[in-house]
This record gives C-alpha cells, sequence and structure tokens, in this order.
C-alpha cells in the first residue's frame, strides 16, 4: 500500500457520526489525502462546490438530507458528476446498494469500515484512473 501516493488526493466525507468523520479523517490524512468533513448533505455541497473533490465518501442515514438524496443531487451537477461516490451504510443489504447505484454511487461500504478498505477503494476510484486516464 505505500508505494501509492495518495498526496493530493481530496477526500470528502460527510456523516452525521463524529466518529465516524473523524475515524476516516485521521486514516486519509495519516495517509496523505487533503480530507474535508461535512455532518450532513446540505452543508456538503457547498465544500463539495469549493473543494472539487476527487472522491466523496457519504453516509446513508443522514437528518435533512440523507446520503440518497445528496448523492443524487451532486450526480446531477454536470461538473461533478464524474467525482466517485461512495455510500456508507452500518446495512449491508442489497437494497441500499442497488439504491446507491440507482441515484449513481460507484460503490458502497459497510461501517465500520478498516484503513484497508478506504485506501483500497480510494485506489480503485482515483489513483488507479488518474493514472488511466
Amino acid at each position: 500500500m505505500s508505494d501509492i501516493n495518495f498526496k493530493n488526493i481530496k477526500v470528502v466525507v460527510i456523516d452525521d457520526s463524529k466518529t465516524i468523520r473523524r475515524t476516516a479523517e485521521t486514516l486519509l490524512k495519516k495517509a496523505g489525502c487533503q480530507v474535508i468533513t461535512a455532518t450532513d448533505g446540505f452543508e456538503s455541497l457547498s465544500k463539495v462546490m469549493e473543494a472539487k473533490p476527487d472522491i466523496i465518501f457519504v453516509d446513508i442515514m443522514m437528518p435533512r438530507l440523507d446520503g440518497y438524496q445528496t448523492c443524487a443531487l451532486i450526480k446531477n451537477n454536470p461538473s461533478f458528476k464524474k467525482i466517485p461516490i461512495v455510500m456508507l451504510s452500518s446495512k449491508d443489504g442489497l437494497f441500499e446498494r442497488a439504491r446507491g447505484r440507482i441515484v449513481g454511487a460507484e460503490y458502497y461500504m459497510t461501517k465500520p469500515f478498516t484503513r484497508e478498505e478506504l485506501l483500497n477503494t480510494i485506489k480503485t476510484y482515483v489513483v488507479e484512473t488518474k493514472t488511466a486516464g
């Protein structure tokens, strides 16, 4: 894993759980990523527009604007539709996965996640696409 350069990769983590935000932020910063966090979908929209991240991790169950709505709003904007979005959920259900795909999410991750899962997802959806494209 250490041969991959995660420097300058901008990641937005959207979750109403402070623990999840902090965990993801710590793990990703240690790997060299720039991390921007948001507590819900509404707060995330301006941050996504400002940061233009390389990848977004979004919790499904959030107040006000849930993960599906947030993902749909981001994907409906032509400037941001190419940003890979990873849905986060404590449920590992087929319905959640299918619904995530419908709103345009690239991937689905179950919480709690590991450092490897986070970094492998970034490697798959950001690092490899950047080097390939």
